[in-house]
């Protein structure tokens, strides 16, 4: 544990959940459905992003802290897919005056990005943060400077760094950059002042606040941030598609494979009847003038762990004894004890059973419930989940 960092102010921590990601293979034919497994950090990559750093260089932050302020800068690039098609960085350096060490467009690998930071000097004297942001949205953040244009969706994130109190206003400042798009996270080292730190982050400051007692552990912000910053495509957080789940960061939608037509719960497949024609996969429909009622379902491919039974223009699947058909209606889950007596296993996981969950499933007492990812909150229907408003 680390006392020295906390995000301010924060909740009581939950009981660890349990996390579970639906691992899908979605080649056309019939293969198995995997148990769902733990989310690792090799499955979680940082969401495109255009990120500013602004960091505080005034005379109050000595030489040697300014350092252990550039490897925690170098520390989060080793965590961001650097590119120009995906996460791209600038930063700002501010004292009395600021300084944009290097604009979104300049270093588009991490090798170059890293060296360019290792090189950033310390500016002496002030601590004009307003004046920062103001010249982060306007010079920083704009797509003369390499920022993306609103029609791409690329997140615009700006990380402060502090370890004193600013000389001039930054609340008017901060609530526009707000306003433009810009999600604000505020680190405090040392003296900062928090108060000032909370009207420059985004809402809710409990996810966009942080303090830290010295330099020497602003590296641990590291982890703290990747998770924050992290994506994971929605189709391997867990989906119900019952045939092709396509995902991005934030949502997902269904298809079906060549033969089949999206039914109107557009999660579920049909084959294709006279006049709907056979689609390519992609729901584009061409009429080959045969008609497919007659075929049977199983046969042109099914995701059923064990058994496909056919039902007309559609399947359903079906478990072995001592087997129980999970929630997602195809695979199966063991029920009874290995010594044939049939008695059911005490406690059974009901995450592990199937669930509807978007993002995180937390298993309780005979049931289960869900839970969204940092960044997210829980929608009405208590399954899926939407990103924070800003």
């Amino acid at each position: 544990m680390l006392p020295q960092m906390a995000a301010y102010p924060g909740p009581t921590s939950p009981s660890p959940a349990k996390v579970y990601e639906w691992k899908k293979d979605l080649s056309p034919v019939g293969t198995e459905t995997k148990l769902p497994l733990k989310a690792t950090d090799s499955q979680c990559r940082s969401r495109p992003l255009d990120l500013v750093f602004i960091i505080d260089s005034s005379r109050s932050v000595r030489p040697g802290e300014f350092e252990k302020v550039k490897i925690f800068l170098a520390d989060m690039v080793d965590t961001l897919d650097v590119s120009a098609d995906a996460t791209r960085v600038a930063v700002v350096n501010y004292a009395s005056t600021v300084k944009i060490e290097f604009f979104l467009k300049d270093h588009l690998r991490k090798e170059s990005l890293k060296q360019a930071i290792s090189l950033i000097e310390p500016l002496a004297a002030g601590t004009m943060t307003g004046l920062a942001i103001k010249k982060a949205m306007d010079e920083a953040f704009t797509e003369k400077s390499g920022a993306r244009p609103k029609s791409k969706n690329i997140s615009k994130v700006a990380i402060i760094v502090t370890d004193g109190r600013p000389q001039d206003q930054v609340e008017e400042v901060s609530a526009a950059a707000r306003a433009s798009g810009i999600e604000i996270y505020a680190v405090g080292v040392d003296r900062a002042d928090i108060g000032s730190l909370k009207l420059m982050a985004s809402n809710p400051l409990e996810d966009h606040v942080f303090y830290v007692e010295t330099y020497g552990v602003i590296e641990k912000l590291t982890s703290k941030f990747r998770e924050t910053l992290c994506g994971v495509d929605a189709c391997e957080m867990g989906h119900n598609c019952q045939h092709i789940c396509v995902g991005n960061t934030t949502s997902y939608h269904c298809k079906c494979r060549p033969g089949y037509v999206l039914n109107e719960d557009k999660r579920t497949c049909s084959i294709a009847n006279d006049g709907a024609g056979i689609t390519d996969g992609f729901n584009n429909g061409h009429n080959d003038g045969e008609s497919s009622v007659s075929m049977d379902a199983c046969a042109l491919g099914h995701n059923c762990q064990h058994t496909c039974v056919g039902s007309g223009s559609s399947y359903y699947c079906t478990c072995p004894p001592g087997f129980v058909l999970m929630e997602d209606k195809r695979s199966c889950f063991k029920a009874t004890n290995d010594d044939g007596d049939g008695s059911a296993i005490a406690g059974l996981d009901h995450c592990e059973m199937g669930h509807d969950c978007e993002h995180i499933c937390v298993n309780s007492d005979g049931s289960y419930h869900c839970e969204c990812r940092m960044g997210f909150v829980l929608n009405e229907d208590k399954k899926t989940c939407s990103r924070k408003s800003v």
